[in-house]
Order: structure tokens, then C-alpha cells, then sequence
């Protein structure tokens, strides 16, 4: 049995203000936006480059705003970061696992040997839902 997971769902309190914030600041692709009524309202976006994306609405999840912690695979921590700020995303300053045999410690910086799930940077979308941009797949390496 294959199991694809192609959408996450999360909660916003301002779907228009986080729409904003996705499309416009992260640069998400606008799927779907649909709201038969007052009640009901999906809203569909995806990272450039996923096959997975995120949907928030009015009357999908009873869930509070802020509480998810999502991860963005990109294949270089400092152009995407440098991107995201440029579009005016608060992006943290990126850190690397401080050892080879990694214990949870970081380091400032990019990972000097820009080895794979070992250099990361952080953001929020206006609710606190956090988002790790960690690398995979730098140019170098490939």
C-alpha cells in the first residue's frame, strides 16, 4: 500500500490575512479558494516545487491557531532564506547541528561540509504556526 501525504491542514484565525502572508510574503501557489458560505471556507495553497499542500479554512479544524510545526525541504537554506526575507518573512537566522554525531546542540551558521538535514532556519505565519526550512540536496553535493 503507497501512502502520499499531499495536504496538511492547520489553523489560522484570519484566513484572508493568512492567505496574504502565504501567497504573497512565502510565495505558495493559490489553489483553491472556496466558501459556499458563511460557515464553510477551504483555502488551498502549495509550496513551489511540493506535491504537498496546505489547506486552512472556516469549519475544517476545531484546533487552535499556532500550534503546528511544519518543515520545508530546500536544496539551499541560504538562498531560500534570503528570498523569504526579501518578501518580508521574519526568517531566524540559520543554525547547523553543531556535531557529527548530533546530540540536539547547534551551532550558528550553515553547516560547513553542507551535509544533508543538517542546516536549518525558522519562521512563523502570523498565527505562530511554525515552519523549519531545513536543507537536502545542496548544488555541491549533487
Amino acid at each position: 500500500m503507497d501512502l502520499s501525504l499531499e495536504v496538511v491542514v492547520i489553523s489560522v484565525s484570519d484566513v484572508d490575512r493568512s492567505i496574504g502572508f502565504y501567497r504573497d510574503q512565502a510565495g505558495f501557489r493559490l489553489d483553491v479558494d472556496y466558501g459556499p458560505n458563511s460557515k464553510y471556507r477551504v483555502v488551498q495553497l502549495t509550496p513551489p516545487g511540493s506535491s504537498c499542500s496546505l489547506q486552512f479554512g472556516v469549519g475544517l479544524d476545531a484546533a487552535p491557531p499556532g500550534i503546528a510545526g511544519l518543515c520545508l525541504v530546500v536544496a539551499d537554506v541560504e538562498e531560500a532564506r534570503r528570498e523569504l526575507v526579501a518578501r518580508g518573512v521574519a526568517v531566524g537566522p540559520i543554525r547547523h547541528k553543531a556535531s557529527a554525531d548530533w546530540q540536539g546542540d547547534y551551532a550558528p551558521g550553515l553547516d560547513p561540509d553542507r551535509r544533508d538535514y543538517a542546516s536549518f532556519a525558522d519562521f512563523e505565519d502570523p498565527d505562530g504556526n511554525r515552519w523549519t526550512l531545513q536543507e537536502r540536496g545542496f548544488p555541491a553535493r549533487a
